[in-house]
């Protein structure tokens, strides 16, 4: 019989022992639950969004968007998130941007002097650069690969890859299904529309990044 103060002893242990055990595998699963909602939001925007279109175009803020039947690569992105996570990436970028404006591109790229909520979350350059300072990053290439479909780490749905196309154009697309023949979900030039990875093939990859929340 195990005596009442081993059990007393034991119990108010337990708090200290609970935090000290690994948090896993509940990241994990949360995040493979908002990749599969982030899939299914990209994919939901096929035969809605039929236009490609980089058109700059002043936004309302937060929330703001142009019509969704047109945009580009990116506007797949930023709808996703609201739509599958209530999570505005034009807000949560020009915010980022605000506060650490030089950890960001746009003052060599686009020689801007001060962030843009206009336009800043709609740029592939950008997204990638949020995406890192949040940790969610899994691959960088290094300039060892030029095969747009050699990501060494295992392709999730709703991950994010992005490509320079021709080697000079930014590009990005969610994972749609994975497996022995994985799409992505994007909007390349024709709108909305999910097709084999295989067709990035000839463009340099760049990153693989995963959102955990």
């Amino acid at each position: 019989m195990i005596e009442r103060r081993t059990v007393l002893t034991w119990a108010l242990a337990l708090p200290a022992t609970m935090a000290a055990l690994p948090l896993s595998p509940f990241p994990s699963m949360a995040a493979a639950d908002g990749g599969a909602r982030l899939a299914e939001a990209a994919r939901a925007q096929i035969g809605v969004t039929v236009i490609y279109d980089p058109a700059y175009v002043r936004l309302d803020y937060p929330n703001g968007d142009v019509d969704r039947g047109r945009g580009v690569c990116a506007d797949v992105i930023v709808r996703a998130f609201r739509d599958a996570l209530d999570l505005d990436l034009q807000a949560l970028i020009h915010r980022d941007m605000t506060n650490a404006f030089a950890d960001y591109p746009s003052r060599t790229a686009w020689g801007l002097k001060r962030p843009d909520r206009n336009i800043d979350h709609r740029r592939v350059l950008n997204l990638e650069t949020f995406l890192t300072r949040r940790r969610a990053r899994l691959w960088r290439n290094d300039g060892s690969s030029s095969d747009g479909t050699a990501f060494p780490e295992a392709l999730a749905p709703g991950d994010l890859l992005t490509w320079r196309l021709d080697d000079r154009l930014p590009h990005v697309a969610f994972v749609g299904e994975v497996g022995r023949d994985p799409s992505v979900i994007h909007n390349i030039g024709g709108g909305a529309q999910e097709e084999p990875l295989a067709r990035l093939g000839p463009h340099r990859p760049v990153g693989h990044f995963r959102w955990a929340g």
